[in-house]
């Protein structure tokens, strides 16, 4: 999985595609991934994808009540953005002269 948590993304594919912006326009989906799952090949995009959960009164939330958190996507359905040029761009892994893997993107730019 060349996906990693803090790696800036926009959304190809799902019902979170686009969003609206201030002027009304459609715009792509781009969010921070705040977690990544290996296993099962599924991240959390910041603001993506956001379902209700129910939860009860407990310690910490004394009030309970309808929340709205996150909820997984598959990572086939994102894309990294490119530092370089700003746009989605595939990724691919390269090995260095010390065995270290680097993701670097189609325009040869490596990324962090």
């Amino acid at each position: 999985m060349q996906i990693k948590s803090g790696d800036t993304v926009v959304v190809i594919a799902g019902k979170n595609k686009f969003t609206i912006d201030k002027k009304g326009n459609k715009v792509p989906t781009t969010g921070k991934v705040l977690k990544v799952f290996p296993q099962t090949n599924k991240v959390i995009v910041e603001g993506v994808n956001m379902v209700k959960k129910h939860q009860k009164p407990t310690q910490t939330n004394q009030q309970g009540g309808i929340v709205e958190v996150e909820a997984p996507i598959d990572a086939s359905n994102v894309m990294l953005i490119d530092p370089k040029t700003g746009k989605p761009t595939r990724v691919k892994i390269k090995i260095d002269e010390n065995g270290n893997k680097i993701r670097i993107a189609k325009s040869g730019s490596e990324i962090k």
